[in-house]
């Protein structure tokens, strides 16, 4: 069963480097290297910075290719990344013909997860696949090839323009928790699995919820700490105390990614994820006031008594 991600996040909205990225499946160009045209190429752009800030986007003259140009410029010591892996990436975007910056994914400090799939533009998937994480990797190319033959007017980019891309490979994914086991405490309800993938709770014998914000380490991950302002990737079910079956949950589907500890989910996720580490998987009990308040969430079926059970995996920060 499928369920609607609606019970976590406060606003849902498509991600727009996703969204970006998605532009580009029309593109048809296979070629690569570089241009004879009378502007140049990445040869002509300064890309100063090191991954993990915004890069120097410095031009010297009208960029102008009609073949894709790739140039990894920083090659990182992480995972090589292939098909169907996940990556949190920042990106930079220019308008190759006014030399003006149109995206900066660092300006908001909200990398993206990507998906190394067929619902990413060629000229993005070429960029990343096969690149190791912690790599800087710059791209040219006309702008249809990287968005389609209307270019994209929402970055001030024409479908005559050539496009000029920085991509920062930050954070991989794991498929999982990985870390130590911890024993659960006597509140936590039992997780039921299928091939070892949450699908619910148990809840028969638990206590009674308490009117606090309760966390279990059921495994004290081994990655970077969770910092407040981070963009984090998670698999995670939830369900309401005493409940029959999950009211949201992404293990059946793809990992959520989200800014932690700034309002972008309830409260009790900011509370009790941030200064926990990559690889851990927690169990949360989330009173109402640290959940929906009294409203509740009339759309996935909790009410404003509910306490809220989770299961999360930390499977990425950056």
């Amino acid at each position: 069963m499928r369920f609607r991600r609606l019970a976590l996040t406060r606003v849902l909205a498509a991600p727009l480097l996703l969204s970006l990225l998605t532009m580009g499946l029309a593109a048809c160009g296979d070629d690569t290297g570089a241009d004879a045209a009378s502007g140049g190429g990445l040869d002509t752009v300064t890309i100063e910075g090191d991954i993990g800030s915004s890069p120097k986007v410095t031009f010297d003259g009208r960029v102008e290719v009609s073949k894709v140009e790739t140039k990894t410029l920083i090659t990182g010591d992480g995972p090589e990344l292939g098909a169907d892996d996940e990556v949190l990436a920042h990106l930079w975007i220019g308008n190759g013909f006014s030399q003006q910056k149109a995206l900066d994914t660092y300006e908001e400090k909200k990398p993206e997860l990507i998906t190394i799939n067929d619902q990413v533009g060629k000229v993005f998937r070429d960029a990343i696949e096969g690149q190791t994480v912690g790599s800087r990797v710059a791209v040219a190319a006309p702008a249809k090839d990287a968005f389609g033959e209307g270019g994209n007017p929402t970055l001030g980019i024409g479908n005559a323009d050539s496009v000029i891309i920085v991509i920062d490979l930050v954070s991989d994914v794991l498929d999982g928790p990985h870390g130590t086991d911890k024993d659960a405490p006597d509140w936590t309800p039992e997780i039921v699995t299928k091939d070892d993938v949450p699908t619910g709770f148990d809840f028969s014998g638990t206590p009674e919820p308490s009117k606090r914000l309760r966390i279990a380490p059921l495994v004290q991950g081994d990655g970077a700490t969770v910092k407040k302002g981070q963009t984090i990737v998670v698999d995670y079910l939830g369900e309401v105390y005493g409940g029959t079956a999950p009211f949201d949950e992404s293990f059946s589907k793809t990992p959520a990614s989200f800014q932690i500890g700034v309002g972008a989910v309830v409260k009790g996720w900011d509370q009790a994820l941030v200064g926990r580490a990559v690889g851990s998987r927690v169990l949360l009990a989330i009173p109402p006031d640290l959940g929906y308040g009294d409203k509740g969430n009339k759309d996935a079926g909790i009410k404003g008594t509910d306490t809220l059970y989770f299961v999360v995996d930390i499977l990425a920060a950056g």
